[in-house]
């Protein structure tokens, strides 16, 4: 039996160990895109209260060829996603996640991104909502084989807390073995802009639903243009109630 992971172990370091043990070994979601080929990946964790749900995928993305990962967690106890991905030579991987969490729960997107030849590209964009005593998490590594020149990587995580009770952990990281590459990384932590609620109060708006169009905002069109864009929007947009 696999053993059970630890916090010592950084991608595991801010979980849910407890709600871990309730579902572990989990099963790895292997996906393989042919050279040239494209692939689609929704993964949606929207489950009741008390649920857990960890979700493992591993992703080889040959030559010339594009994956697109949109994750959105919206529910459970604990929802965790790990996507490891290997770029093959010009492949490009585009991940785009929302986290959308309150009560004390654990929310966390962990992501694995290796470069492993030449001129692939990558982008990761994650933004996080957090109330409550719930804990949410971007933990990013993107490495950069030796050779993988002209490599370009990005990573963007912002997250918002709606209470000083919440924890957000985020965790843009690089591994750069190549010189010609072209990598940038940043994360953000803040709360709902005072001046922004004051405009809108300014012109009428009731507090509560300034504060929903500002939420809205932070965590909308992320899947826009997407087949399951109406799908996630609404769970974010459940969640979002729930926590106002």
């Amino acid at each position: 039996m696999t053993a059970l992971p630890t916090r010592r172990d950084e991608t595991w370091r801010y979980s849910d160990l407890e709600a871990v043990a309730a579902v572990w070994p989990v099963a790895t979601h292997a996906h393989v895109v042919a050279p040239g080929e494209t692939l689609a990946l929704p993964i949606l964790i929207d489950a009741a209260a008390d649920a857990v749900i960890v979700e493992d995928h591993e992703i080889e993305i040959g030559a010339g060829a594009t994956a697109t990962v949109h994750v959105a967690i919206t529910g459970g106890r604990l929802g965790r996603v790990f996507v490891k991905a290997r770029l093959a030579e010009g492949a490009h991987l585009e991940l785009t996640g929302a986290i959308v969490g309150g009560d004390a729960r654990t929310h966390e997107i962990v992501t694995r991104v290796t470069h492993a030849e030449p001129n692939a590209t990558s982008a990761q964009t994650v933004r996080a909502v957090l109330g409550g005593k719930a804990v949410g998490s971007y933990l990013g590594k993107v490495a950069v084989a030796r050779g993988a020149q002209k490599t370009d990587a990005t990573q963007s995580a912002k997250a918002m807390l709606l209470d000083r009770t919440a924890t957000a952990n985020l965790k843009p990281e690089l591994e750069i073995f190549a010189d010609d590459v072209k990598c940038a990384h940043g994360a953000t932590v803040g709360e709902l802009d005072r001046e922004a609620m004051f405009y809108l109060a300014a012109r009428g708006l009731p507090p509560a639903e300034a504060k929903t169009l500002l939420l809205r905002a932070f965590v909308g069109g992320l899947f826009e243009g997407s087949a399951d864009a109406a799908r996630f929007d609404a769970a974010i947009d459940a969640a979002l109630e729930k926590m106002l």
